[in-house]
């Protein structure tokens, strides 16, 4: 008696087969990927005091490995900082997370950075905040910075090629200021450029040695400054 013949698992063998390969570790890299964001969260940033849920999320989303070069891929969420280029640096993850805390960002806010770098900090408040403007004195940190945070689709981010120390006048004043590297004081641009009730973070102390992480408020025209923790961060550059 004639048997009809069965394709039907020869049909997936060969789907599996002719599924270009390319696709196929795409998706493991990304599920990978996510992964590695969920644990970095979990285990080096929330478990360490950070409890804003708008950073917590915003922190799972956004593709750190895309924020270093490809020999540091593989470092990308561990909890420390990573070289990039013009002997600059991406601050740990925990860092990170606890200094975008500390701003209280809200949807309306106005943010500027000062230290774009590779763009990572930019990335992480573009979808807390209304808008961000980040400095970055290195031409060649800036311009790749820009391409980078456009690609990925952070259009509410502006990138300036300039010296952070005088802030960013023109759009002033600011509900938020952070600022990624240490200065020996609070610049006092800066300080101008803050809007009244806002919030500035920046480390302060002496190049390449321990500093202070400040909380500085500004309350009734008061200037209230709050020292956080110690840090180490690379200097603020300029002709200051």
């Amino acid at each position: 008696m004639f048997k009809p013949v069965r394709f039907a698992s020869i049909t997936l063998v060969l789907a599996l087969i002719l599924t270009p390969l390319p696709l196929v570790f795409a998706k493991t890299s990304k599920e990978i990927y996510q992964k590695k964001r969920e644990e970095m969260v979990t285990k080096q940033i929330e478990a360490r005091g950070v409890k804003d849920e708008k950073v917590l999320e915003a922190m799972r989303k956004v593709p750190r490995h895309k924020f270093v070069s490809d020999k540091y891929k593989s470092s990308a969420y561990y909890d420390r900082p990573l070289p990039i280029e013009c002997g600059q640096t991406i601050s740990q993850p925990y860092i990170v997370g606890l200094m975008s805390e500390l701003l209280e960002p809200k949807r309306k806010d106005k943010v500027l950075e000062v230290g774009t770098g590779s763009g990572y900090q930019a990335a992480v408040l573009s979808p807390i905040v209304k808008k961000v403007y980040t400095i970055e004195i290195f031409e060649e940190l800036g311009t790749s910075a820009k391409k980078r945070l456009n690609d990925l689709g952070y259009k509410n981010v502006e990138v300036k090629i300039a010296d952070g120390y005088y802030g960013w006048e023109e759009n002033a004043p600011f509900d938020c200021i952070i600022v990624t590297c240490a200065a020996g004081y609070v610049p006092p641009p800066l300080l101008e450029q803050l809007k009244e009730g806002g919030r500035m973070v920046i480390p302060v102390g002496a190049p390449f040695l321990v500093q202070s992480l400040m909380l500085i408020e500004k309350k009734n025209g008061k200037i209230i400054s709050h020292s956080i923790c110690p840090v180490r961060f690379v200097p603020l550059l300029g002709k200051h």
